[in-house]
């Protein structure tokens, strides 16, 4: 059942967002602890069939950039401080610099780039980095098709060029995993976004070997007897096949750039319990055994510096628990982070359940943050938040994410915080106060400053720089000052500013100063 589910939340998602009738007004509970400094809180943007953006295609360069503006805005007044955007949703590009097609969600037609000529990539990199919002390029690594219109596409797409590589499964083309040269390309493709953009992070999502439908058969078995030697099984040679590529991207990608984090987002249920003794109290599809997908091992052997499980269960479901899911995944983290997939989607889906209670997201959110070792979550997808079903966005930024927060740090990318801002400066011209600072000394590993955070006190508050609520802003630029423009005048404030490095590392304080406003 939950596998059909996901095949079809897709469709589904796009109906819900249509739906104009009113919604109930939601009153968010108080949360049960305050909301931690450093926090991720992503959210996915599907370009995918223009789920999310463009809103369709064949829109004007300006008419995306637009449209990309707005939405990120939206974001950054609800709290998120990462963005997963689909790069690469079907052997296709939403950036220029690719050897593959651009993508005819962007033009309308496979191959034909945006007009006036722009880089959505490089742009929307910049503009999440405005706006203090890491970006992770999203790629779906075997989706070569996205529908059965194979005479459309672009006379450059790989599947013309390699016919050899594919199989037809569903009605759609898939690279065939089990082919070395297959790997060899895909991992191509992602170190040519790694080496030529900004980004801060690769990420994958579940469509490795594709989720099963009745009466398909993957027609793979010539590439198993030229391949598989060593296994006996087809089913162990698959896993294997895509165990091979994880690792060889988790080698690669922290070869070219030892800063950038990679993540894949499996399906939520690993194994059930019944199928394997590691496995999670549920009854359901898993990824091991029906898509061969062991992303549990994925974690457990470092190749990933986050799992992003697709946790798109109530709380209590009677097959796929939300919370028993959650504590089973924090239970084989393996000192990787825990990011779990949260289904905004489903917020007051039409049939009956308890996605149409107004209290079930947020219970979600109070759950997780009760567990230590899990480091925030991704929400499905940008316009599942945009609509606010139910009030949830605004009790995103009236109570969860009403205060700024932190990526989490990865230590075992990067241990070596930078130095603390030198001759921290205040003026007060025109009611403004003016924040001045000089660029650390370079830290211990040579890395640059890659930005900073700024503090404000009133000026009888006690100093804590562990307490979001006293982030005035965080910056992802090198510039070295800063405008406060929401002073008050006969108040006294406070102010310290810290520096980060591009895993997000914070400097010492500099030391405290205060600015007198008459």
């Amino acid at each position: 059942m939950y596998i059909c589910r996901l095949l079809i939340f897709l469709t589904c998602t796009l109906a819900l967002f249509t739906e104009t009738r009113a919604q109930p007004k939601y009153v968010a509970p108080v949360a049960d602890k305050p909301a931690p400094k450093r926090e991720f809180r992503g959210v996915w943007i599907a370009t995918v069939e223009n789920i999310d953006w463009p809103s369709k295609p064949g829109l004007t360069s300006d008419q995306q950039q637009q449209e990309l503006i707005s939405r990120l805005n939206a974001h950054q007044q609800e709290g998120i401080n990462a963005v997963m955007l689909q790069v690469r949703p079907a052997a296709d590009a939403f950036f220029g610099r690719a050897v593959e097609p651009w993508s005819k969600w962007l033009s309308g037609k496979q191959g034909q780039a945006p007009f006036p000529a722009y880089d959505p990539l490089d742009f929307a990199i910049a503009e999440a980095h405005k706006r203090g919002m890491e970006l992770h390029a999203w790629f779906n690594p075997y989706r070569a098709t996205n529908d059965g219109d194979f005479a459309a596409l672009s006379p450059q797409h790989i599947t013309r060029l390699k016919p050899g590589w594919f199989f037809t499964y569903g009605g759609i083309k898939l690279f065939n995993p089990g082919i070395p040269e297959v790997r060899e390309y895909i991992v191509k493709v992602i170190l040519d976004v790694v080496d030529n953009y900004d980004i801060d992070g690769v990420h994958m999502d579940d469509y490795f070997y594709p989720y099963q439908i009745d009466g398909q058969h993957i027609n793979d078995a010539e590439a198993f007897k030229e391949y598989g030697g060593g296994f006996n099984d087809i089913r162990d040679w698959r896993r294997n096949n895509v165990d091979l590529l994880i690792k060889m991207l988790g080698d690669s990608i922290h070869k070219h750039k030892p800063h950038l984090k990679f993540g894949i987002s499996p399906f939520g249920i690993w194994a059930n319990k019944s199928q394997n003794a590691d496995g999670s109290e549920t009854h359901g599809g898993s990824s091991y055994y029906e898509l061969f997908a062991d992303s549990r091992k994925w974690i457990k052997e470092g190749w990933v510096d986050y799992i992003n499980p697709q946790l798109y269960w109530p709380i209590d479901d009677r097959s796929a628990p939300f919370n028993k899911l959650l504590d089973w995944w924090s239970d084989n983290t393996f000192n990787r982070h825990l990011y779990i997939g949260m289904a905004a989607y489903r917020i007051n889906e039409r049939r009956k359940g308890k996605f149409k209670d107004p209290a079930q997201m947020a219970a979600q959110i109070k759950y997780l943050r009760n567990n230590a070792r899990v480091e925030g979550s991704i929400y499905f997808s940008s316009n599942s938040l945009l609509n606010n079903r139910l009030g949830f966005t605004d009790s995103l930024k009236e109570t969860y994410y009403r205060h700024p927060s932190l990526p989490p740090v990865m230590l075992w990318l990067d241990s070596i915080p930078p130095n603390p801002p030198q001759n921290f400066t205040e003026t007060v011209v025109n009611n403004k106060v003016e924040l001045k600072w000089a660029t650390p000394l370079p830290a211990k590993d040579k890395e640059p400053v890659y930005g900073y955070v700024i503090y404000r006190f009133d000026g009888d508050e006690k100093v804590n720089l562990e307490d979001p609520k006293y982030i005035l802003h965080i910056k992802y630029d090198d510039a070295t000052s800063f405008r406060d423009e929401t002073v008050q005048k006969g108040k006294t404030y406070l102010y310290i500013v810290t520096a980060l490095d591009r895993l997000k590392n914070e400097s010492d304080p500099s030391p405290t100063i205060a600015a007198i406003l008459h």
